[in-house]
């Protein structure tokens, strides 16, 4: 795969590119094209520029309506130095083809931006096997004029394509590679499959949740671990998986790959057979970072793909991680209006409906805000099940209480 740090040098300028459709807020659109603009950085561009415009539904043949598509085709002119357009969807071929072609630029949906993130966060074999195969998927349909296009890419964001410089554009040369991969991934995962089942019989807890919540952090403090781990989306991408004590009690804790919305379909195909230490986890951490102000819309995220991937339910925990970033703005007190998430307080949060769904602890991974009594509180979902699968040796971990004391 090809190194995006090393063909580009300089920051790439980028513009975005959405479109509101009736059932979308406009504050919806800002969110997403926000999460776009963290993708963009996370691949090493600079957004310079924003476009939205309302309609009905996208247009069939360039997403957008003739007349933004001249506006944004007048701004990159006067700007001059913008290298690519990315729209937060995914384009259909047809559309990739007309818009490239009317705009002359580099064009990527968010599709092929996150297939880009991936590239290069991918690390082992496997998680470079899942990439390439979720990219060549990609391509596949827009072999028609997309090969011209990468040769005058010469690198940037996108360009992290699979294969060698001049990649050949027969269909079946195509299949023929995506044929060979499967058959790689199926072998690396019987792999996989038998390291699991010589784990021995411990409990297996698994952390979930949305990307850039702080999931390899919590993973590096409970396990001491050096998990990679930085302010980014898709910091970390291949599973992770370390032996955990906490007074005394034994348990295999995974970290996984940080789900996002529009997550595209290809690379959650491919990157299921990762999610299986998910599938067989015996307990499940959901980690939210209560600080950001969808964090409920990603919670939702997360929820849906974890039934894409396993419909049967698991017992799970929510962890509200980052409360030493969370912030509200106080109540006028003579304002009657509804409390909304914006001037709750944490301590109200704690209380809501949502914490209260299922079993939640509010922390900091970082700060160790509350930190002993969550290690207790998993102490005590761990041995739960411990005794469950084990009971002849019970004796050896007794319950405590929310202080740690037996």
């Amino acid at each position: 795969m090809i190194d995006l740090d090393e063909l580009t040098k300089e920051i790439e300028k980028v513009v975005l590119i959405a479109v509101r459709t009736p059932n979308i807020s406009v504050l919806e659109v800002e969110e997403h094209l926000d999460e776009l603009e963290f993708l963009t950085d996370t691949a090493g561009g600079e957004v310079v520029k924003r476009f939205t415009q309302n309609l009905t539904q996208p247009d069939n043949r360039t997403f957008v309506g003739s007349g933004k598509l001249e506006e944004i085709r007048d701004y990159i002119r006067m700007r001059e130095d913008i290298n690519t357009v990315i729209f937060d969807d995914e384009l259909s071929p047809s559309q990739l083809r007309n818009i490239e072609k009317y705009l002359n630029i580099r064009v990527l949906d968010r599709t092929n931006l996150i297939l880009d993130i991936f590239a290069k966060r991918a690390r082992t074999a496997h998680a470079k096997t899942q990439v390439e195969l979720a990219q060549y998927e990609y391509i596949l349909p827009r072999l028609t004029g997309l090969w011209t296009h990468l040769e005058r890419q010469q690198g940037g964001i996108g360009s992290r394509g699979p294969g060698e410089k001049e990649i050949e554009t027969d269909r079946r040369i195509i299949r023929d590679i995506i044929a060979k991969l499967k058959k790689d991934l199926q072998k690396i995962d019987v792999q996989m499959a038998t390291q699991r089942k010589n784990r021995g019989n411990l409990i297996r807890v698994a952390l979930v949740g949305y990307t850039n919540t702080g999931k390899s952090t919590l993973m590096n403090t409970l396990s001491k671990s050096d998990v990679f781990a930085e302010d980014k989306l898709f910091a970390t991408l291949d599973t992770t998986v370390r032996k955990v004590v906490i007074h005394n009690l034994p348990f295999l804790l995974t970290d996984t790959v940080g789900f996002i919305r529009k997550l595209p379909h290809n690379l959650v195909e491919s990157f299921k057979s990762t999610l299986d230490e998910v599938r067989e986890a015996d307990l499940l951490l959901h980690i939210v970072d209560v600080s950001h102000p969808t964090f409920e819309q990603q919670i939702e995220v997360v929820n849906q793909t974890l039934h894409e991937i396993d419909e049967r339910e698991k017992p799970t925990i929510m962890i509200f991680n980052k409360v030493d970033a969370y912030t509200h703005t106080p109540k006028d007190i003579d304002d009657l209006t509804p409390a909304t998430k914006e001037n709750i307080t944490l301590e109200e949060l704690k209380n809501s409906w949502m914490a209260k769904k299922t079993p939640s602890m509010f922390i900091s991974a970082t700060e160790k805000i509350n930190f002993d009594e969550f290690k207790n509180f998993i102490y005590q979902e761990v041995r739960k099940l411990h005794v469950t699968r084990f009971p002849y040796n019970d004796f050896l971990f007794p319950e405590i209480d929310s202080d740690g004391q037996y």
